[in-house]
C-alpha cells in the first residue's frame, strides 16, 4: 500500500504496539483518556496531534478509549471491530470479550467490520465486512484467531477502497462504485 504513516498515538504508554511502532522509526506520543478531564478534552488533544501531522486518514487498531470525531475528520477515521456489527458491539465489546461471546451464544458466523468511527462506540457507516464460519467446539481464542487472519486482510482492503475516492456515504450507508457501477455497502471480502 502505498501509504505514509506520520503519527501513531497510543491510550497506553506500555503497549506492544507502541513499541512497535517506535522500533520502526515511526514518530509516537501517548495520549492517554485519564489524562483528561472528560472525552471531549482528550478528543481536542488526539486530534490536534493528527492535524499538526496533516493527517489525511486516521486508523484505529485496538484503540479502547471513544473519541469525538470532530466535524473535519467526518468519514476520515476508521475503526476494525472483531465481529459482524450490530452483533456482539458496543461499549465493553472488545477483544476476548466478543470472542468469549460468541462462542456462549454459539452462532455459527462472525468475522470483522470496518467502519467509519462516529461519536458512538461501532456505530459509524460500514465500509466493508467479512465472516469467517465458526467451528462446532471452538474455543474464544480459536475464534479470536480465525477473525485476525481475516482482519489482517479486511482492513487493508478497507483503507484502499476508502482512500480510491470510488467510496461514498449516503446516511449510514456506505457506496463503492465499481466500473462504474455503485454497489450499496460494498461486497464482503470472502474467499
Amino acid at each position: 500500500m502505498n501509504a505514509e504513516v506520520p503519527l501513531v498515538i497510543s491510550g497506553r504508554r506500555d503497549c506492544k504496539g507502541i513499541q512497535r511502532a517506535i522500533d520502526a522509526g515511526l514518530d509516537c506520543v501517548s495520549i492517554c483518556r485519564r489524562d483528561f478531564a472528560g472525552v471531549s478534552e482528550f478528543s481536542h488533544a488526539v486530534f490536534d496531534a493528527l492535524r499538526s501531522k496533516q493527517v489525511d486518514l486516521v486508523t484505529l487498531a485496538g484503540y479502547l478509549s471513544l473519541l469525538h470525531i470532530p466535524d473535519d475528520f467526518r468519514h476520515r477515521v476508521l475503526n476494525i471491530h472483531p465481529a459482524l456489527i450490530p452483533a456482539f458491539c458496543g461499549k465493553g465489546m472488545y477483544g476476548h470479550h466478543v470472542h468469549e461471546a460468541v462462542v456462549e451464544r454459539g452462532v455459527k458466523i462472525s468475522g470483522c467490520t470496518v467502519h467509519f468511527a462516529d461519536n458512538q462506540y461501532d456505530h459509524g457507516p460500514v465500509v466493508l465486512q467479512s465472516s469467517v464460519d465458526i467451528p462446532d467446539g471452538a474455543t474464544p481464542q480459536d475464534v479470536a484467531d480465525l477473525v485476525f487472519e481475516r482482519e489482517k486482510i479486511a482492513y487493508p482492503e478497507a483503507i484502499r477502497r476508502v482512500v480510491s475516492g470510488r467510496l461514498s456515504v449516503d446516511g449510514r450507508r456506505t457506496c463503492l462504485t465499481v466500473s462504474g457501477t455503485a454497489t450499496a455497502n460494498a461486497p464482503a471480502l470472502d474467499d
